[in-house]
């Protein structure tokens, strides 16, 4: 399977993977779609419309109308837009649509806003369609992508979209969870595909779509073709809503001691989730026959990591933990148990709302305010719904719950007024809690709104970046139709797009302003064609075939090499500080790098006997550590932002992550270990497989260096040896026997 997977490819594929043992074998007695799947081009729409139904008889389903209107308006050859509720089988609806491919003999594309779901469906797809048709990108990974049916992140459907245009084989997309549309940083790429591909059918599915009824005529507009709008507001489970005002553990026990677990309970931070799993392992959630079934589940499963420790004894006690911060491998775990109904309570963040295949009965959300990056806010009710929605699982309840608990500050308050009772001076005396400084109260009133409300209408998000233009050019280049003039992709793409006429044209003006910054930094040149009265803007054609510039600030990392010498020592290490300072901070692990230098400048400042408020004056200087070139990195950066006025306000973000890894030679668990982060290993393994990405695709080959190589060879080792890979769990079902 080597041959499938590029080497730079290799390290990030082994992300996200659970031994097969881990998944539910499936059921040997259900009949297999992929025996149905016939000979390409032999059977009319109606008569492969027919198998499926007939397949769908044999395994004793019995299909809601929405889904039977979408899978004739799908066979008619139309675009379906499907808004159903959690549960309702939209799924069912996609699977019909690679079905359909299949018959035809023509490609498929399923796509999701993350990886983890995009795994998740590309196994699901693997055991219904047969693992030799599935095939699995996501910019990292890279599993039999030459297959009929594609499993992807949005954004790799996009960026493919744009360097290929029509010439790109996608006559079938589903565009799984839509409404991320409206996100601020990545509705672009749910915008691009249906702007770029006008010969392909879509299929746009969410559970919180809203009006869509712009998106769909544009659509139709933009290919000829009708769209048809599928709606149901029809639960297979429905719904009971209760506020609560005593505490979170009063609530989880009343709800486990009614029947109504496996319970979901929300939060929105990691440490939080970690905090609230402790808690229920004080709780008899689960007797010795379960905890039994527990131990016997899990088998030999290695929790080889700090955390890993942690979560084996919560596991125990039958309560879970489901968040970004988790190594891929325990996440998917605790998926896999819930799946087989052994835990009694999950803590988890609101990635559930993503459409993770966590099934429970009872959402508990312990608030309903979040920080969103810049400030504390109630949440939305597209964001409230999205989760909600998952409580009740379809056949197994007859209905759902879900729980908003009341604010602490609310429940403290109630529990002091029972206990002064109708003693007037004990209720004189009492002093009421106020919220928590920042926090965002909020009330049953508002619960009952977010139930009652129609999810947000879909805003469009477009923008233009350096990585699009970057594509768009190399499209015209491979196109090249010299009467279609500069830019002709980027002005049609604009053009194109959802945005109102004002927007396009200042959208227009920024990406002049971005091709004049790639050709200052030589990525793009001007090349006189002898066709043509002008220069012809193309990309540098010694650059990599993989080169990418999807970060922000990537642009900076280009032209911030050239100024570094080449033959210095420090030039490998500076080159990733470098690439360090243009991703996202990981604030997680800079908070324990932080702490931990304070904790090494107060026993110094202690050795010296410096005075206590000079101590506390110096440790409020003191943050994560930075690279040893940092004024240098900033002073170029100054002078870029000069250069580029598209840069704004954007800043830099030194750190020194991956160099104090590369430079003291430590191993993930080294680091983890050193700074404490058994809870946030999730968030350090992201870190480094983007900082392994950005090394190896936005930097120029010819910025290369044996010395720099060797970087990159360090952090594609690391990440590679973190996790399982994909590649096994994907052979394991090609090969079965192999396996056994």
């Amino acid at each position: 399977m080597a041959d499938l997977l590029s080497q730079r490819d290799l390290p990030a594929a082994r992300l996200a993977a659970v031994p097969p043992s881990a998944r539910p074998p499936r059921d040997p007695g259900r009949p297999a779609l992929a025996d149905r799947v016939p000979e390409p081009g032999v059977l009319s729409p109606d008569e492969a419309l027919g198998l499926f139904l007939d397949w769908i008889a044999d395994t004793g389903l019995e299909p809601y109308p929405a889904q039977e209107e979408a899978l004739l308006e799908l066979f008619a050859g139309k675009h379906v837009v499907l808004s159903t509720p959690t549960g309702s089988g939209k799924s069912l609806v996609a699977l019909a649509l690679h079905f359909k491919a299949l018959a035809e003999g023509r490609r498929s594309f399923y796509t999701s806003p993350i990886k983890a779901l995009a795994s998740e469906k590309f196994f699901a797809l693997c055991e219904e369609l047969g693992a030799e048709r599935v095939g699995m990108l996501t910019g990292d990974a890279a599993i039999n992508p030459d297959a009929p049916v594609v499993c992807c992140t949005a954004e790799v459907l996009m960026n493919r979209a744009l360097r290929e245009g029509e010439r790109l084989d996608a006559p079938y997309v589903v565009m799984d969870e839509f409404h991320y549309y409206a996100d601020p940083e990545r509705g672009v790429a749910w915008q691009v595909p249906l702007l770029t591909l006008p010969n392909t059918r879509f299929l746009l599915m969410s559970a919180t779509l809203g009006d869509t009824s712009a998106i769909e005529r544009r659509l139709a507009e933009d290919t000829g073709v009708p769209v048809a709008s599928v709606r149901s507001g029809e639960r297979p489970v429905p719904l009971d809503f209760e506020y609560r005002e005593t505490p979170l553990h009063e609530t989880v026990a009343d709800l486990v001691a009614s029947g109504r677990s496996p319970i979901y309970v929300v939060s929105f931070t990691q440490r939080e989730c970690a905090e609230r799993a402790q808690a229920l392992t004080s709780m008899p959630l689960t007797d010795k026959e379960g905890k039994r079934r527990i131990a016997e589940a899990v088998g030999g499963f290695r929790f080889d990591t700090a955390y890993g420790k942690e979560l084996r004894r919560y596991l125990s006690f039958g309560v879970g933990v489901h968040h970004a911060g988790l190594l891929p491998k325990y996440r998917l775990l605790v998926e896999q148990l819930s799946q087989q109904g052994l835990l009694q309570a999950i803590c988890g963040t609101d990635t559930l709302g993503v459409g993770v295949n966590v099934p429970i009965r009872t959402v508990v959300f312990t608030r309903l305010s979040k920080f969103d990056g810049r400030k504390v806010g109630l949440l939305g009710v597209r964001e409230f719904q999205q989760i909600a929605g998952r409580a009740g699982r379809k056949g197994f309840d007859d209905r759902g719950w879900v729980v908003c608990q009341a604010p602490e500050h609310v429940i403290d308050n109630r529990r002091a007024e029972e206990k002064a009772g109708g003693d007037a001076k004990k209720r004189k005396k009492l002093v009421k809690k106020s919220p928590r400084p920042g926090d965002v109260p909020w009330t049953e009133r508002h619960f009952r709104e977010l139930i009652a409300r129609q999810p947000e209408t879909l805003e469009s998000r477009f923008r233009i970046t350096h990585g699009m233009v970057l594509e768009l050019l190399q499209r015209d280049a491979e196109d090249d139709d010299p009467a279609a003039r500069n830019f002709a992709s980027i002005r049609r793409l604009v053009e194109r797009s959802h945005e109102p006429p004002e927007t396009r044209r200042r959208l227009l003006s920024e990406a002049a302003v971005l091709v004049r910054s790639l050709h200052r930094a030589g990525i793009v040149r001007m090349v006189r064609d002898v066709r043509t009265p002008y220069l012809w803007a193309t990309v540098d054609p010694d650059l990599q075939i993989d080169f990418s510039l999807h970060h922000t600030l990537s642009l900076f990392l280009v032209e911030a090499l050239a100024r570094l010498d080449p033959g210095s020592p420090e030039y490998a290490t500076d080159a990733l500080s470098l690439a360090e300072s243009i991703l996202e901070d990981p604030n997680a692990v800079l908070r324990q790098q932080a702490e931990k230098e304070k904790q090494r400048v107060l026993a110094a400042l202690k050795e010296a006997d410096v005075p206590y408020e000079e101590r506390v004056e110096r440790l409020r200087e003191v943050g994560h550590p930075k690279p040893p070139n940092l004024d240098y990195m900033l002073g170029l950066f100054e002078g870029f932002r000069d250069l580029h006025p598209w840069v704004g306000g954007r800043d830099l973000h030194p750190k020194a992550v991956g160099r104090e890894m590369f430079e003291r030679y430590w191993s993930f668990h080294d680091f983890v270990r050193e700074y404490g982060l058994a809870r946030s290993e999730g968030v350090l393994l992201r870190y480094l497989s983007q900082l392994y990405k950005t090394l190896a695709r936005s930097v120029p080959e010819s910025a290369r260096t044996p010395e720099l190589d060797d970087v990159l060879a360090f952090f594609r080792t690391l990440v590679e040896r973190i996790d399982k890979s994909l590649l096994e769990e994907w052979e394991s079902l090609l090969h079965p026997e192999a396996a056994a």
